[in-house]
């Protein structure tokens, strides 16, 4: 047993506990529109901007990612309105608890 009863992942900046990954600086909210093949997705992001994004080698075999999933997108430095990287793929739970909580207002 614990001998502190605080809660390890609580955010210093409000307080409160994150449950979810929330996107850091440079990084956007993601609805996947399609599937192109092998690694690639086309994403409707937060911006409202469509991407053609890919899934980095190391998350490739990891996760599967389907149509209407929420996703992370990291754009590219280079081509950045057109082309990104998924960073992270939510649940259907995390969607909608973000959902409750006005993070994302992106249609599912």
């Amino acid at each position: 047993m614990f001998k502190n009863n605080k809660l390890k992942n609580k955010s210093p900046k409000q307080g409160l506990v994150e449950r979810v990954k929330m996107p850091h600086e440079g990084e956007i909210f993601g609805v996947v529109e399609s599937t192109l093949g092998s690694n690639k997705l086309k994403v409707r992001c937060q911006d409202d901007k469509i991407r053609n994004c890919r899934i980095p080698g190391k998350m490739r075999k990891k996760m599967w990612i389907r149509e209407g999933d929420i996703v992370i997108v990291k754009p590219w430095d280079i081509q950045g309105e057109t082309r990104g990287d998924i960073l992270w793929r939510y649940t259907k739970t995390q969607a909608g608890w973000l959902k409750k909580n006005g993070a994302l207002t992106l249609e599912l």
